[in-house]
């Protein structure tokens, strides 16, 4: 099995994981059709490769798309997931199909993401039995990761050329809607875009990534302030010994028909009215 990403860079638009596999009987048949690293291949090259990677009955492919929405969510959780765990899960993640499916997977090609070695030995610990090869430029080197790298980055370039937005009547029968060119910060019809489609209240469409420091900065300079409001420190304190922050054993009670109270209302000094 080879496996390999198209989009870690990009602003706009899906990360997608591709990987393919075959039997080592048809090892070198199969390495006889002509893939290759998919960024020195043209798009027509890729699109043909790939169809026929789609109808060749002795490989096996798994795609796993992690959208913009996805790739925001976890990396402006409050315990952030970094862009490097979110790719090591998801190799594991299409691993772990292709077991389930009874594919009987001897050796694994990983194009790396970090450090090589940490990698391979993080995977190792993951799917004991199995020999792992990552290695920088694998797509280039290894046949299966080539396959893979045609899945990934046909499958990322379709789906930002025919992007359907989630906001209701966004952009509906716009051709300017998709006119973001490749995605990546440094191309010029990206930034236009972004510059064109803030907005000041709701940010970017769906299709943007908000965790990227690109549409940060943007959205720091065009939209509107948020101050949220969060506990202080001091407002619960340790019990039992425990820690400073710890709450006490009675917070975890309250009186019958009782609702507590969050520290924001009792700051502003907000009371509840029953009757007007």
């Amino acid at each position: 099995m080879g496996i390999d990403e198209a989009g870690r860079g990009p602003v706009l638009g899906p990360m997608t994981y591709g990987a393919a596999y075959w039997s080592m009987n048809d090892d070198e048949a199969i390495k006889k059709l002509g893939y290759d690293d998919s960024k020195a291949l043209s798009e027509d090259k890729r699109e043909k490769l790939y169809k026929g990677i789609m109808a060749e009955q002795r490989i096996g492919w798994v795609l796993r798309v992690l959208g913009a929405r996805e790739l925001s969510a976890r990396m402006l959780r409050r315990a952030p997931h970094s862009l490097n765990a979110i790719s090591h899960a998801a190799a594991a993640e299409m691993i772990r199909h292709a077991l389930g499916r009874a594919v009987a997977l001897t050796h694994v090609y990983v194009d790396t993401v970090g450090d090589p070695d940490n990698y391979a030995r993080a995977l190792r610990r993951e799917f004991p039995g199995i020999g792992f090869t990552v290695a920088k430029k694998a797509d280039s080197l290894y046949k299966t990761v080539s396959a893979a790298s045609i899945c990934a980055k046909v499958v990322r370039d379709r789906a930002l050329a025919r992007w359907r937005y989630r906001e209701p009547g966004v952009f509906a029968g716009d051709a300017a809607a998709r006119a973001y060119g490749s995605g990546y910060p440094g191309d010029a019809r990206c930034s236009a875009w972004l510059r064109s489609h803030v907005d000041t209240i709701f940010g970017f469409p769906d299709v943007a990534r908000f965790s990227w420091s690109t549409a940060r900065d943007l959205l720091e300079a065009a939209a509107a302030k948020v101050e949220w409001e969060e506990e202080e420190e001091g407002d619960v304190q340790g019990g039992f010994g425990g820690p400073q922050g710890a709450p006490k054993l009675d917070a975890f009670f309250t009186r019958s028909g009782q609702a507590p109270r969050t520290q924001y209302f009792k700051r502003a000094r907000i009371e509840r009215t029953y009757a007007f």
